[in-house]
């Protein structure tokens, strides 16, 4: 199998989730789950070289970021490798944009973006269904930051149907607060006591069929009513009044995003939001 390039360069996309719902928990501990997620323009950067010889190296400009074996993509190095039956020395570098913590799938967009980059330096070895299997096995979000766009996701995350996104003419305002929530706490919480209101997941993508405004009063985020956090509902509020036509919580948090359908307003709202980390992005649709 010959390399076709040494090095590569690839975005690495954040995700948002437009409707996320828990609908059951399986006896391996894992929870099942009804989501839409869709992919947007904020992206980390991960550049990966390959040379002769053997291990595995990563860093990151980020201080906190594991650059062992518990980063997602360094995992996909080596689940890549393992998978083409190869052997060489892979270096990582990702540069972070995406904030941690946030529900952005920030982790597994670096651990599909070193698959894909592998991928394309060995010629594209591995088909587009076989790599989604492979970041399957690295976590649930990683299949779809593989594949991009918009996707009704089920069971784990990992069970995937591409629908139609939010449209050209929307942009999404993301904010990170300065705070961080507790995914494993989260579920705990479904766990002890699972939410009393349920989304509506077939309302929400017969709303996402008739536009941003629609979609934008349908989004639906289960975590919220788990948190009950006055800090989250009083930044929805804020984007609410600066124009969105609607705004959720992304993933378990702590990122909440608001919907707007002109730039301009899009423009105003994030100068208006008083946070430190504060992104003005678009839906993507395939990368």
């Amino acid at each position: 199998m010959s390399l076709k390039r040494a090095e590569i360069c690839v975005p690495a996309y954040a995700k948002v989730n437009l409707f996320l719902d828990i609908t059951g928990r399986l006896d391996n501990g894992y929870h099942t789950l009804n989501t839409v997620m869709q992919q947007v323009g904020l992206c980390d950067n991960v550049t990966v070289r390959v040379k002769d010889g053997k291990g595995i190296s990563l860093s990151c400009d980020v201080d906190g970021i594991p650059c062992d074996e518990r980063n997602i993509a360094f995992k996909a190095a080596e689940t890549f490798l393992n998978k083409v039956g190869l052997e060489a020395e892979i270096l990582i570098d990702i540069e972070k944009k995406i904030p941690v913590m946030a529900g952005l799938g920030g982790s597994s967009a670096d651990g599909a973006a070193v698959l894909a980059a592998l991928n394309r330096l060995y010629g594209g070895v591995l088909s587009g269904e076989e790599l989604e299997r492979l970041g399957a096995a690295l976590g649930a979000d990683v299949p779809f930051c593989l594949r991009g766009g918009t996707a009704v996701c089920n069971g784990i995350g990992d069970e995937m149907r591409s629908v139609k996104g939010l449209g050209e003419n929307c942009f999404l305002v993301i904010v990170k607060p300065d705070f961080a929530c507790d995914t494993a706490e989260g579920y705990r919480l479904f766990d002890r006591q699972p939410a009393a209101e349920k989304g509506d997941f077939d309302g929400f993508l017969r709303a996402l069929d008739k536009g941003t405004a629609e979609t934008g009063k349908a989004l639906y985020n289960v975590f919220e009513g788990l948190y009950r956090d006055e800090r989250i509902e009083r930044l929805k509020n804020k984007l609410a009044e600066a124009g969105a036509a609607g705004a959720c919580l992304t993933g378990s948090g702590s990122a909440v995003f608001g919907v707007f359908d002109d730039g301009e307003k899009a423009e105003r709202a994030i100068r208006q939001m008083q946070y430190r980390t504060k992104f003005l992005t678009k839906p993507l649709y395939g990368t």
